[in-house]
This record gives C-alpha cells, structure tokens and sequence, in this order.
C-alpha cells in the first residue's frame, strides 16, 4: 500500500481502503433526504463483541481506516453517555487490532471531541450547507443541522489538533451563492488552524426511503463547483468525491465519463471505499479495480492512502502515532 502524501503528484487518485462500523442507525434528526436513520429503539445497538467478530476477519484484507459512523443519540438524553461510550470503545478496540478509526457521528461537545481525539487518527462532519433557509424545508426537524452547531465543530476540531474532514451536500434546496458561502467559510477556519485534509463535494441522489424527491444534482453542476472549489479552497486542502454518487443515472460508460470530468475539474480524493455506503445504501462503492480500469487509461493513477495524510502524524498522540507508523513502513 502506497501511503505517502501523494497530492503534490498531479495524476495521482488517492482512495482509502475502508469499512463501516455503525454502532446504532437511531436518529433524533429527521432529515427528508435520509436513507440511514431509524427510530429509536427500533434498531439494536453493535455490540463490542460483534465488532470485534467483524474486524477480525478483516485483519488480513488490506482494510486500513475504520470508520465509525453514527446516528445522533439527543445530546441531553439519558443515552448519551452509553452512546458516547459506545463510540470510544469501538475505536479502542480498531486501535487495539492494528486499524486507524475515522469517526463521524455528528456534532460533539468540547470534552467529547478531546476524548476521542485520543483513539481516532481523524474525524469528520459534513457541514452541508450553510444557509439557514434549509431549517424551513430539508432540515426542519434537524435540530443538530443549525449551521452554527456545525461551524463550531470545525473550529473545535481546529483548536484540539484533530486533523478533519468536512463537505457539503449539493442539490437539497440551496442556491448557487450558498455554495460559495460555504466553501469561504470552510477555507476561513482551515486559514487559521490548517487541519482539515480533506472537503468532500457530495451530489444528492434520490434513494428509496426519504421522504424529499428531487433530481439527483446533475453532472454539469457538480464540475462546476469542483473547478470553483479548487479555486477557493487553499491548495493544501484535498477536494473528494464519492465515486458511486457520481452521474449515478445512465449506463456505466456516461459514468465512467462523469468521473474522469470531475478528475479534470480538480478532484483528487475517491474517499473511503467499502463493502456498502451506508448513508447510500441504493448506490454500491465501486471496487478500486474497477476505478482503475476507468481512470488509469486517461492517464491518472489510484494510490491507496491512509485516513490521516502524513502532515499530520505528529499532531496524534504517541499510541495513534505508532500504529500509523507501522503502516506507513508497511509492518503491521
């Protein structure tokens, strides 16, 4: 496995060899485009056991990142805490097996983020969209999605050292103005702490249990933000885009296309690649071969890569520091 900071090469496509742990699918958010969540106390909550049953066998499979993805417990509920705890102990046990955790569980207090910068080599939230219009429509019963609260987390992840990744959500209501809005904001706190790696620009695509209907975010409009985006966000920012989302109507070749347009625009990040896509579940990843054969012809080159980019080894406490070690020297 390739695991260098491999952005400064032009032609090179960076992927994360990924899986999906999700400790619980119960939601307090009910956002309309949702095809993840489920209420609560309709869907048990994975068990340590269980997980540790499912990363064993992957010890050997060339499954790097682990990454924990969630739906939000009520920050005031009597379930928080076991929630919480819940959370840590899966990423000690990645740890504990020779995994680097990615965590991504929605928006977290002070104290919580600090106790999970200790097992997790980076984190994530997706800001969405800044514009406050969308807690009319999409977002009304999404308490969490105050663009505020999402903000914050950014600027937390900042001041703890924890290098991040963000995005934004394209074709859910908002304006061409709110993109940009969005993209400055983000590119604003990366100025001033420089720790996110990477920004993911994600195209809604209908999927068979939300309640919004739209148009999945078309092609053209999609390559027009990434050309944007590369034009706003500092160059030390990685612009990701999820492979199966991409012009994920038509046949497999306008596909194929849809990629390589998006690669020519400035993309340089597939994100993780896993056995499903939990918060599309209607849109399989694509095995890294098969990006291979897509990419590779046009003159681009798919490099696996780890879920924490070398600049920010040191920022990792010293036991995150030697387990990525081992796997940038390729001894696990």
């Amino acid at each position: 496995m390739d695991v260098s900071d491999s952005q400064s090469d032009s032609h090179i496509i960076t992927y994360s060899p990924a899986y999906t742990l999700v400790p619980t699918y119960e939601c307090f958010n009910r956002c309309s485009y949702c095809n993840f969540r489920a209420e609560a106390g309709s869907s048990p909550w994975l068990s340590v056991e269980d997980a540790e049953n499912q990363l064993r066998l992957l010890q050997c499979q060339g499954v790097c990142e682990i990454l924990i993805l969630s739906g939000e417990v009520h920050p005031r509920s009597s379930r928080r805490k076991a929630w919480f705890q819940l959370i840590y102990d899966l990423c000690d046990l990645a740890l504990s097996l020779g995994f680097l955790p990615h965590t991504n569980v929605g928006p977290l207090s002070w104290e919580e983020m600090a106790r999970l910068k200790q097992v997790n080599v980076s984190m994530g939230l997706m800001l969405e969209q800044l514009t406050p219009e969308l807690l009319k429509t999409v977002h009304c019963y999404a308490p969490s999605k105050i663009p505020e609260v999402r903000l914050q987390q950014l600027q937390w992840a900042g001041e703890l050292g924890i290098p991040f990744t963000t995005g934004l959500l394209f074709g859910i209501g908002e304006t061409e103005q709110d993109w940009w809005e969005s993209l400055n904001a983000i590119a604003q706190i990366h100025g001033e702490y420089g720790h996110i790696q990477e920004v993911i620009l994600q195209p809604y695509s209908e999927g068979t249990t939300e309640i919004f209907h739209s148009q999945s975010f078309g092609l053209n409009h999609l390559v027009k933000v990434i050309r944007k985006a590369r034009q706003i966000l500092p160059l030390d920012i990685t612009i990701q885009i999820p492979p199966n989302l991409v012009d994920t109507v038509g046949n497999l070749p306008q596909r194929s296309s849809a990629l390589l347009a998006c690669l020519e625009a400035g993309a340089r990040d597939l994100g993780g690649i896993s056995p499903k896509d939990e918060v599309n579940p209607d849109y399989p990843h694509p095995h890294s071969y098969r990006l291979r054969e897509v990419i590779e012809p046009a003159g681009w080159k798919l490099v696996a890569r780890l879920p924490v980019y070398p600049k920010y080894d040191s920022w990792l406490p010293a036991r995150l520091q030697r387990v990525v070690e081992r796997w940038r020297i390729g001894d696990r």
